[in-house]
């Protein structure tokens, strides 16, 4: 079972704001699930949880449009919040006074209901940017790593083009074609879809 709730917010960084709809992805059963990203709002994915015991409440990385409403979403729903360590500057900036309840490690397995989720760690939209494989299910939640139509935007603080693309290609594009990719923001893809463009998007960058 995979839901999803859109919240709409700023995303801020550089001395920027930026207007963004965030996708919030709840996965796992009847009883039991993980809540990846935790954007804006946290009475909607309050709402959509619906009881159910949330096993984590899972960052694909630390920019504020995923990670604002986590503190909130965590006391309402008694479940810790996972962040890997490499974006925890970018945690601090928005929760100077309360750290992660834990880490996110590449190659940690998450169970929730029948489904494993392995975690990737995607660097260059962040430094600790992470995506969830559930291989079982042909699935790829990605964050801001892989979208339809490209890579995640590499030209703020803290991120990089090459890394992200090595990331793509080393640890996304070998995925099978099929697995859908549910993204951070705007509509799914697949792999298949997307493995075609990627000498496009390292060309059209130089």
């Amino acid at each position: 079972m995979i839901e999803r709730v859109v919240t709409s917010g700023v995303f801020s960084l550089d001395g920027g704001d930026f207007d963004v709809e965030n996708n919030i992805w709840i996965v796992g059963d009847a009883t039991e699930v993980v809540v990846v990203d935790a954007a804006h709002d946290h009475r909607p994915i309050v709402d959509a949880v619906g009881g159910r015991r949330t096993k984590a409440i899972v960052a694909t990385h630390g920019h504020n449009d995923h990670i604002n409403a986590a503190a909130a979403l965590a006391d309402a729903l008694d479940a810790p919040v996972w962040l890997h360590p490499d974006d925890r500057m970018l945690w601090d900036t928005v929760y100077p006074n309360r750290s992660p309840d834990g880490e996110l490690a590449d190659g940690m397995t998450i169970t929730v209901g029948d489904r494993t989720l392995s975690v990737l760690h995607t660097p260059g939209h962040s430094p600790g940017g992470c995506c969830l494989h559930d291989a079982s299910g042909a699935v790829l939640f990605s964050g801001d790593t892989l979208f339809k139509g490209g890579p995640g935007a590499t030209g703020r603080s803290f991120s990089d083009f090459p890394t992200i693309i090595d990331s793509i290609r080393d640890r996304l594009l070998v995925l099978p074609g099929t697995t859908r990719v549910l993204t951070g923001h705007g509509d799914e893809t697949t792999i298949g879809a997307e493995a075609p463009h990627l000498p496009e998007w390292i060309r059209d960058h130089s």
